[in-house]
């Protein structure tokens, strides 16, 4: 997978750095040691915000479970406190992503939330269109319990790249863990 971070995104954030996690896996409904895991997080870690995750643990609200991928996704976003998406690369069409920004009126149906406004919003685009943003990622892309082809991207606007990279690694670690893989590899970009 190659990402292209567009000179609009570099314009107005030119301290983004950006890692891709690319690997095989193995989805399953539930994971109960990564949900204790994700409580044991819980417990340890309730500070303001701006991540909807973690508001949801600052309200004393239970975390929802969907499954093994997106709710280990959740638990590295929640820990890290970074925007991230994942996506059954299989569903990608072509072979590049591109993060640019949303034009007003582009069509973009967010999982479980229909069509959605996405105009002024970075968002990653491969050939037919937009895939992921900082609210949702798209319907077309989204992992499901056939997921084998995993991409997580991380979107670190901070400009942080140890601490983009080190989300990257517990990502790896925690597909090893919980999805029956190698951890896949790492790519930075900016």
């Amino acid at each position: 997978m190659h990402i292209i971070v567009s000179q609009e995104i570099e314009t107005v954030c030119p301290e983004f750095v950006g890692a891709a996690v690319e690997a095989q896996v193995v989805n399953t409904p539930y994971s109960q040691e990564l949900w204790d895991e994700i409580h044991a997080l819980e417990d340890r870690f309730r500070r303001p915000a701006s991540e909807q995750l973690i508001r949801r643990m600052l309200q004393g609200k239970e975390l929802y479970q969907i499954d093994t991928l997106v709710d280990l996704i959740n638990l590295a976003s929640i820990a890290y406190g970074y925007s991230i998406g994942g996506f059954d690369a299989d569903k990608f069409v072509g072979d590049t992503l591109t993060l640019g920004v949303g034009r007003e009126g582009e069509p973009y149906e967010g999982i479980g939330r229909g069509m959605l406004n996405i105009a002024g919003l970075p968002v990653y685009r491969d050939a037919e269109g937009g895939v992921g943003t900082p609210t949702s990622d798209h319907e077309r892309t989204k992992m499901t319990l056939e997921t084998t082809h995993l991409v997580v991207l991380i979107n670190g606007y901070d400009g942080n790249e140890q601490r983009v990279a080190g989300n990257a690694c517990f990502i790896q670690e925690l597909l090893r863990k919980y999805a029956k893989s190698d951890g896949g590899t790492i790519t930075l970009y900016r």
